[in-house]
């Protein structure tokens, strides 16, 4: 019983996640170049298109405890000086202390926090690079190099270090500008910046597809 529960709310989380992604993607108004979810071999033309349209299902929804999507990709109006500017990423409430995990398996190659987007773990998986950030804990020193350390939520990253898909990286902080507890997620393709609400609508979309049909 408790099993079934917890697999209905989980169930209802995902479907709020995709709903209001829909409506983000539709806000946005802008379009997007089509672009490869792998590095693709250099083989056939076939076989590059069916990596790219089958890689994204073993990605992994970046943050626990999901609300809403705050603030969209795009040019707005910010929200710490009114200004307009350029928001690189997507922005996902979710409670004080819920944790963040890695969307892709990968290296960590970055972790900082003195910067506006504060406590931050930026990781590479191929051509991809995606940054976590305001997280809760700070960047130590060690003589083994560099780690994100947050003691409360048992979280240790050293800066360098391999992280498979759906790791826990951190937990959501107050660091940096900010105005509300969010992770705010920024994805890069070759060194520029990608929707990430259009990666995680197709990402959706083939999870759905590979669930077993009940009635089948």
């Amino acid at each position: 019983m408790m099993i079934n529960c917890l697999r209905i709310k989980q169930h209802r989380l995902m479907l709020l996640a995709v709903l209001v992604l829909s409506i983000c993607v539709g806000v946005g108004g802008f379009k997007q170049k089509q672009i490869q979810a792998l590095d693709a071999p250099d083989k056939s033309t076939s076989q590059t298109q069916k990596i790219a349209s089958t890689a994204w299902q073993y990605g992994s929804f970046p943050v626990e405890n999901f609300q809403s999507y705050t603030s969209p990709f795009g040019y707005r109006l910010s929200p710490i000086d009114g200004k307009k500017q350029f928001h690189n990423g997507l922005d996902m409430a979710a409670p004080l202390g819920s944790y963040v995990r890695s969307w892709w398996t990968g290296k960590v190659v970055e972790v900082s926090d003195n910067t506006p987007c504060g406590t931050a773990v930026i990781v590479e998986s191929g051509s991809w690079r995606h940054a976590y950030c305001h997280l809760d804990g700070h960047v130590e020193v060690a003589a083994k190099g560099r780690y994100m350390i947050d003691r409360s939520g048992g979280i240790q990253i050293w800066q360098g270090q391999e992280v498979p898909v759906g790791m826990r990286i951190g937990r959501v902080g107050m660091t940096g500008r900010t105005t509300g507890p969010h992770l705010h997620w920024t994805l890069k393709f070759n060194g520029s910046y990608v929707d990430p609400a259009l990666v995680l609508k197709e990402m959706f979309k083939q999870q759905a597809m590979l669930k077993p049909d009940p009635l089948g």
